[in-house]
C-alpha cells in the first residue's frame, strides 16, 4: 500500500483482497469469479463513497502525492515537438521552471511548467519546484518571445510557492513575480494557465494572469498554505486540516469565488492513478480555450484578461461551468 494516502486505506484493501484471490486463482486454477465479482461491486461502491465525499485537506493530500504528474509528464504527453529553453539572460537558469516551443495540435505554443521533482535527487536539482527570481524571469523572457512571435503561452502551475531564501530575495524575487503579474496582463497573445497540483500565492501567481485559468479537481489555490496559515492563526502549524477546511482553497471553491473559469475532472483517487487519461483531458481544456481565445484581436485578448481579474469575487458558481465541456 505504498503512497495509500489514510483516507484512501478502506479502497486499497479492497484492492489488494481482490488482487490477491485473481492470483489464488490463476495459481490454483480454482474459480474465484463470483466472489471477485462481488468484491468489484463492493469497491466500486467504496470508490464512490470515499472519492465523492473528499474532504478540503483529502484534495490537498492528493496535489501532493508522491506519484502525482509533474509539468513534465503532461508536457510529453500534451506537446510534440517540445525543445527546452534555458537561461534568464540576467542571472542563470532555474531548473524548477521547465520552458520552451513546442506545437499543440500542429501548431506552435510557448509552454511553461513549474516543476518539482520525481525524486529526492530531483528535487534538490529543482528546489522542490520553489523558483528563485531567475526562473520567473526565464518564463517572462519566453512569453515576451511569444508575443513576439504570435504564439499562444500555456502554463502549468504547480508550486508550494516562490523561494523564500535570502539569495532569492537578493536578486530581486518580490520584483521579478511584480513584473510577471504586470507584464502577464498586457500581453497580446492567448494565455492558458492549468493549475495541476500546488498553487501557493505569488509563486503560483507569477505564471497565472490568463485569459483561462482551469484548476485540476484535486488541485489547490491559494495565497498561503494550510501550514502557514495555520501558523499564523492559531501559532500551530499542526492545525493545517482545519485551516483547509476554512480557507477556500480546493478547485469547487475557487471556481464560486470567479478566480478560475473552470475545473478539469481528474481520474477517480488522483491524477497519478491515470497519467495518460488525465493527460488527455488537459489537452481537450487547452484545445477548448483556444478555440474560443484565437479569433479575438490583441487588444481584446488583454481587455478581456484585465476585465477577469477585476471581476473576481463578483461571479457565483452559477454563472459558471463547473466542469471544462
Amino acid at each position: 500500500m505504498s503512497g495509500t494516502l489514510e483516507f484512501e486505506r478502506p479502497v486499497e484493501e479492497l484492492r489488494e483482497k481482490i488482487d490477491e484471490l485473481k492470483r489464488f486463482t490463476h495459481e490454483k486454477d480454482i474459480d474465484l469469479s463470483k466472489e471477485i465479482e462481488r468484491l468489484e461491486v463492493r469497491l466500486r461502491k467504496v470508490e464512490d463513497d470515499v472519492y465523492g465525499n473528499m474532504e478540503p485537506w483529502h484534495r490537498v493530500q492528493l496535489a501532493r502525492h508522491q506519484k502525482r504528474p509533474t509539468s513534465l509528464d503532461y508536457i510529453e504527453r500534451i506537446f510534440d515537438d517540445f525543445i527546452e529553453l534555458h537561461g534568464d539572460r540576467y542571472f542563470g537558469d532555474d531548473e524548477a521552471i521547465v520552458a520552451g516551443v513546442a506545437r499543440f495540435q500542429g501548431k506552435p505554443v510557448t509552454v511553461i511548467g513549474e516543476q518539482r521533482g520525481r525524486d529526492t535527487k530531483e528535487n534538490l536539482r529543482r528546489n522542490f519546484g520553489m523558483p528563485h527570481p531567475e526562473g520567473y524571469r526565464k518564463a517572462l523572457r519566453l512569453m515576451k518571445q511569444a508575443e513576439k512571435f504570435g504564439r499562444p503561452i500555456v502554463t502549468l502551475i504547480d508550486t508550494k510557492g516562490a523561494y523564500p531564501g535570502k539569495a532569492a530575495e537578493e536578486r530581486g524575487q518580490s520584483e521579478a513575480i511584480a513584473k510577471n503579474l504586470f507584464e502577464m496582463a498586457g500581453l497580446t497573445v492567448p494565455v492558458l494557465c492549468v493549475v495541476i497540483g500546488e498553487g501557493a500565492s505569488g509563486g503560483a501567481l507569477a505564471l497565472g494572469v490568463g485569459n483561462r485559468v482551469y484548476m485540476l479537481e484535486n488541485a489547490w489555490y491559494s495565497v498561503i498554505s494550510p501550514e502557514g496559515a495555520s501558523s499564523i492563526l492559531w501559532k500551530d502549524a499542526n492545525l493545517a486540516q482545519k485551516a483547509a477546511e476554512t480557507m477556500k482553497i480546493t478547485a469547487y471553491d475557487v471556481l464560486d469565488l470567479g478566480i478560475i473559469d473552470a475545473i478539469i475532472p481528474e481520474i477517480k483517487g488522483g491524477a497519478h492513478r491515470d497519467v495518460d487519461t488525465q493527460a488527455v483531458y488537459i489537452s481537450d481544456a487547452i484545445s477548448k480555450g483556444l478555440a474560443e481565445l484565437s479569433p479575438l484581436t490583441g487588444e481584446a485578448l488583454r481587455e478581456q484578461r484585465q476585465k477577469k481579474f477585476m471581476q473576481i469575487g463578483e461571479r457565483s458558481q452559477s454563472q459558471l461551468p463547473v466542469f471544462v465541456e
